[in-house]
């Protein structure tokens, strides 16, 4: 399986993962997240706007895999966005981004 998948499943088992808009959203606004995942089948809308709003805020911002494969890493139906709360997971994961550029 894919590594950055399967750690985003490992931040949802550990409760370091909010997912779908409405709670990365507001994760992102608390300040509370560390990297943003949206999955590149997204609405050019839903990009847009967690772009801005991840770039206003500094959060990194990944667009990654499809919906359904978010969905599924995390165990959950489909999911366009994800926000990861652990620094040190988010870490990890962007390390993992980077290295499949």
């Amino acid at each position: 399986m894919d590594k950055v998948l399967s750690l985003l499943g490992l931040c949802a088992r550990g409760k370091n993962l909010v997912s779908g808009e409405y709670s990365t959203e507001k994760a992102v606004k608390q300040g509370k997240a560390e990297l943003v995942v949206v999955g590149m089948d997204a609405s050019d809308n839903t990009k847009k706007r967690f772009d801005d709003m991840c770039s206003f805020r500094n959060v990194p911002i990944y667009f990654y895999a499809s919906k359904e494969e978010l969905g599924k890493a995390i165990g959950k139906e489909m999911r366009s966005s994800a926000a990861v709360l652990n620094k040190g997971l988010a870490e990890k994961i962007i390390g993992q981004l980077e290295s499949q550029k």
